[in-house]
């Protein structure tokens, strides 16, 4: 491997999550590449068929979830074993659970071992996006630093080792939620930063004064609050630099894509009079883009068979978006952009935890129901409340986080 960089990088291509926040840390990783832990040349096919095995059924599961009367008790089985306990009462939530020592007992017998051999050549600091590979580096005695960036605004026992108190994983924190959760999981405090979400670099001032102008068509919010939006923000144009537009983001298993179908028929008689525009993100995943193909028209289409430039097209498209329609995933933290985020029904414990974060700030509203969404959403911005989640999230939202990780990465 690459000798040039001051950190390796490493994600996980299970889903876009862990990849989409290990994208703005490239830059720092040798040749700009991030290594996928479970699917890097060279790869063993022992250590291919285990990440292969734990992803194809994640997947299965999140499909299997909308079949009728049996999804949802098959789903919530599985949930069980990734579920976030409750904050309250205080108490030590360090025993680990079943699924962490299974992760471990695989480590053990060897997975993982040929992934940290290869990063040893040179020992920089290793920064991973998913923890699996921050405890395969400790188990396999990696010489430098381990760093793991979370990225979920709460977190289940899994993201922690065994032995949290022997452990020497540092943490790179989205949010306070996390940072308190990390402790009464046990991980020492000298382990934890602080950093935001790694978000990607957006020129988010000139972007937000724009969305305002279209979520805010009747000046509710902005007669309310325009001495804080002036102080914020300076002087909004007169005009937005484009129409009111939507971008509706499809997750890696591909399981939201019949609300998209919704939306789209709702919206159809504005869309046709350019009152609005529809963006679909359909990822990397050509059945998805083809989906949409044959049943949709009037909508853009993001696809890209490289997942690099999927992300690099999907957050151009950003500058111009004024509302994220999504799952309470990853993209919760994009609040942080001035996007107010419509939550489409969690998928799993970590899900529901980010939908309460977003709710707790005012970025985020749970969708109503799809088939009405040209009923309820004009609702929504001739009150002002999305202009209002827009502006929350800029306000209570970190920022920062890519610039603090790589601040810190700079004095190791």
């Amino acid at each position: 491997m690459d000798n040039y960089g001051k950190a390796w990088v490493v994600a996980v291509n299970m889903g876009y999550g862990h990849q989409r926040t290990a994208e703005p840390l490239k830059d720092i990783a040798p040749r700009g590449k991030v290594i996928n832990a479970n699917d890097y040349p060279g790869i063993p096919k022992k250590d291919r068929k285990i990440w292969e095995t734990a992803r194809r059924f994640y997947e299965a599961v999140s499909k299997f979830k909308k079949i009728p009367l049996v999804g949802e008790g098959v789903f919530s089985f599985y949930d069980k074993f990734q579920k976030i306990p409750s904050f309250y009462p205080r108490r030590d939530l360090s025993r680990p659970t079943f699924g962490l020592k299974k992760i471990f007992s695989l480590i053990k017998r060897g997975w993982g071992r040929d992934l940290i051999s290869k990063l040893k050549q040179n020992s920089l600091p290793l920064i991973t996006t998913f923890f699996t590979p921050a405890f395969m580096a400790e188990f396999f005695d990696y010489p430098g630093e381990i760093f793991c960036v979370i990225c979920d605004a709460d977190i289940s026992r899994s993201w922690v080792s065994l032995e949290p108190k022997k452990s020497r994983i540092k943490y790179f924190a989205p949010n306070s939620w996390t940072v308190n959760r990390l402790e009464l999981y046990g991980v020492k405090e000298e382990n934890i930063f602080l950093t935001g979400y790694p978000l990607p670099g957006i020129d988010l001032r000139d972007a937000l004064k724009n969305r305002l102008l279209n979520l805010d068509p009747k000046k509710e919010y902005f007669s309310k609050y325009r001495i804080l939006i002036k102080e914020i923000l300076g002087e909004l144009p007169e005009k937005s630099n484009h129409i009111l537009t939507i971008m509706f983001s499809i997750g890696g298993a591909g399981a939201q894509k019949e609300i998209g179908l919704k939306i789209i028929e709702a919206l159809k008689n504005k869309i046709a009079n350019r009152e609005i525009k529809i963006i679909l993100a359909v990822g990397i995943r050509k059945d998805v883009k083809y989906y949409f193909e044959k049943k949709v028209k009037g909508a853009e289409v993001i696809f890209n068979d490289n997942i690099n430039d999927y992300f690099t097209r999907f957050n151009q498209k950003l500058k111009t978006t004024d509302i994220l329609w999504t799952k309470p995933s990853e993209l919760s933290f994009y609040c942080g952009l001035g996007l107010p985020i419509i939550m489409t029904p969690s998928l799993g414990s970590q899900e529901d935890f980010n939908r309460k974060w977003l709710l707790s700030l005012g970025a985020g509203v749970d969708q109503e129901n799809p088939k009405y969404a040209a009923h309820w959403l004009f609702d929504y911005l001739e009150s002002g409340r999305l202009a209002e989640a827009a502006m929350q999230g800029f306000i209570e939202a970190e920022k920062s986080g890519t610039y603090n990780i790589k601040e810190i990465i700079s004095l190791r």
